[in-house]
């Protein structure tokens, strides 16, 4: 639960960044955090075998690549048509990124698969992913011209009815012309005869 905890919070917030760094600095520090609570809890109270200082250094370093490369893959892949040029570039680098992560916190693996054909077969599937998601980003662009996403950034709204009345009940900056009797007489029975303009 820990990992899939911090590995949410981790995606939500490399996707969201742009909106508020600040905030979403925040709630990436706290994904971090917990992803590492849950790598200590796995790795060294749970493990029967625990590791050296210098393997427990790569599987810390290794956890925190990895939290970030799910959290670049899972961001982008379910808010791509939110931010669909950043899910182009987020996608197939959290493809790569959590390989290269996995492979390394891997005890039985060697880091030299990431050069292997296993490693050629995720650059491969990264490339097109890039090269395919950007095509589609550009066609969404073109279509909506600007992201629903707006997560409560205020948009100009048009007045509503009674709003507009409001204004154009509002007193003008030249004075109007006084009305007399009889004016207001002849303008209400002009109206009443059916030629009310």
């Amino acid at each position: 639960m820990l990992y899939f905890v911090g590995a949410g919070l981790i995606s939500g917030a490399v996707v969201h960044h742009p909106l508020d760094p600040a905030r979403y600095t925040k709630i990436a520090v706290i994904g971090v955090l917990v992803f590492l609570v849950a790598t200590l809890v796995n790795e060294f109270l749970l493990a029967a075998n625990r590791p050296a200082l210098p393997r427990a250094i790569l599987i810390i370093a290794a956890s925190l690549l990895l939290s970030f490369g799910i959290g670049m893959l899972s961001g982008g892949l379910q808010h791509f048509e939110d931010f669909p040029a950043r899910g182009a570039v987020l996608v197939p680098l959290g493809i790569t990124v959590s390989f290269i992560a996995f492979v390394l916190k891997d005890p039985e693996s060697s880091w030299r698969r990431i050069f292997g054909p296993l490693g050629l077969a995720v650059l491969l599937t990264a490339t097109v992913s890039f090269f395919g998601l950007r095509t589609i980003a550009e066609g969404l662009g073109e279509a909506s011209g600007e992201s629903g996403h707006s997560h409560g950034e205020g948009t100009e709204e048009e007045p509503d009815e009674h709003e507009a009345g409001q204004e154009s009940s509002a007193p003008s900056s030249e004075p109007a012309a006084p009305e007399t009797a009889a004016s207001t007489e002849a303008e209400s029975g002009h109206a009443e005869d059916g030629h009310s303009h």
